[in-house]
């Protein structure tokens, strides 16, 4: 089924006052839902990808596994966990980083990327840039070549692309 890329803009829902008030949440859940739309942002991501030898797929908790291991599989990629603090059962690294709405720690396993290693970053969302910033921190830290950081939504109003200077950024929807 060929969808348009307004039929996903159209399906993300605002959700005033989440997670705390002042903020409008954009909820991605009903793509996730319907099996046409989930098939084709994960087939955005996919098709951005397709010949461009990526060793692993990074995302981000929590919405970002959703889409990152669909990508791995259909790339043949590995696929690298960016979690928040503590959920990691390894040897972790971890970097800190501003929310829009707080603070927050990130750990990645001290082993999940080689130096050298060509890497995606995906997440659902580009709001101010500081958990995606905190993210290629942490791949570069270990060594990991950022190809690409891509999202689904991005957030243009908040300037998160500031904050990845240096990273090829791609998004598919502007909200």
């Amino acid at each position: 089924m060929n969808l348009s890329l307004p039929s996903l803009k159209a399906a993300i829902r605002d959700v005033p006052d989440f997670p705390r008030p002042g903020i409008i949440f954009k909820d991605i859940t009903p793509i996730l839902a319907d099996a046409a739309l989930f098939r084709q942002a994960v087939d955005l991501f996919v098709e951005a990808n397709r010949g461009r030898e990526i060793s692993r797929i990074v995302s981000v908790d929590a919405r970002g596994f959703l889409f990152g291991a669909a990508v791995a599989y259909a790339l043949g990629a590995g696929l690298v966990p960016v979690r928040k603090k503590g959920k990691l059962p390894w040897q972790t690294r971890e970097a800190s980083y501003a929310l829009e709405y707080g603070e927050a720690v990130l750990e990645i396993h001290a082993d999940a990327i080689s130096p050298g290693e060509r890497v995606v970053l995906i997440d659902d969302l580009l709001a101010t840039g500081g958990t995606a910033a905190a993210a290629v921190g942490l791949v570069r830290g270990l060594g990991g070549c950022v190809v690409e950081a891509q999202f689904l939504v991005e957030l243009g109003f908040l300037n998160g692309r500031k904050a990845l200077e240096g990273v090829e950024v791609r998004s598919f929807l502007e909200c």
